[in-house]
């Protein structure tokens, strides 16, 4: 595979370098098939892995890579805009390492962001990264995120996710443009202030005897994901097996783990400190020419 060949060079290199031979002088480097495994197939591919040949050897006659038509291309994927937009709003979770799990869930589901209500602080655990491609924003109360969202945001129902009166089934889709969900804590499940502000309830059905609920995490990954259905968000391009990750990650403006403000505030904080510095200046220039009049 792609690693045995890397490696292989590596030996030649670092033997060359020993012995004193220039890199010209090495042997032919291999030239590994890697097998690309597909569902339905595998596929024979030359590594390009540049190397000299044996005097009086020659390179291959150039020729397209071996390919089928069905093989699955690997492309760089802008990021698309996901609409209407999924929020999903986290709020006395009591296992901090379902946040991380949540995160990873969100940025697979085309969530626009994750919601922190209270603390700003998250345990990214569980994520396995994935919390780099997330957006957070946060808010003090659960009245001013619900306030904020459907005023800032455009969000036009907040859905609670719990097995109440009046609940439907996650499945029938019963949404109508941008939504935020709220699942409730581990143990007792939405309290009264969250259902406070929900709008409506979804449910998941289950249909075997060993378990009351599911895990938080997984409920969440459940409505994210039939939400990204109804939507008909875009689905990801796949290389083999695995879904095409972003090699570049957003530039991170604040320490993981923890959300920082947003632009404008931080804007309004600065021009303010700004206007504090130019009038500690005129102050103390003004004590100055006092001082020189007496």
């Amino acid at each position: 595979d792609d690693a045995t060949a890397r490696f292989l060079l590596f030996r030649q290199q670092r033997a060359a370098r020993r012995s004193g031979h220039a890199r010209s002088q090495l042997p032919g480097l291999v030239r590994v098939s890697l097998i690309v495994t597909t569902r339905s197939r595998v596929t024979n591919q030359r590594c390009g892995v540049m190397g000299d040949f044996l005097p009086g050897s020659a390179p291959d006659a150039a020729a397209p890579p071996e390919t089928d038509e069905k093989t699955e291309q690997i492309e760089t994927q802008t990021t698309i805009s996901m609409d209407p937009a999924c929020y999903f709003l986290v709020h006395n979770i009591a296992k901090k390492h379902n946040v991380g799990t949540i995160a990873r869930c969100a940025t697979a589901f085309g969530v626009r962001e994750v919601v922190l209500i209270g603390s700003k602080s998250y345990n990214a655990f569980g994520s396995k990264g994935a919390d780099g491609h997330v957006r957070f924003c946060h808010y003090e109360t659960l009245s001013l995120a619900a306030e904020k969202l459907k005023s800032d945001k455009g969000v036009t129902q907040i859905l609670g996710v719990e097995i109440v009166d009046g609940a439907v089934p996650v499945d029938t889709h019963p949404f109508s443009g941008p939504t935020a969900f709220i699942c409730g804590n581990e143990g007792n499940g939405l309290s009264d202030a969250q259902k406070a502000i929900c709008d409506g309830f979804v449910y998941i059905k289950q249909h075997g005897p060993g378990t009351a609920s599911l895990n938080v995490a997984v409920a969440a990954s459940l409505v994210m994901h039939h939400f990204s259905l109804w939507a008909n968000y875009p689905t990801r391009k796949r290389v083999g097996e695995k879904y095409l990750v972003e090699a570049q990650k957003p530039t991170r403006t604040h320490k993981r783990g923890m959300v920082g403000d947003d632009p404008e505030t931080v804007r309004r904080r600065r021009a303010a400190k700004r206007e504090e510095i130019a009038r500690n200046e005129e102050e103390a220039e003004g004590q100055g020419n006092g001082d020189g009049g007496e």
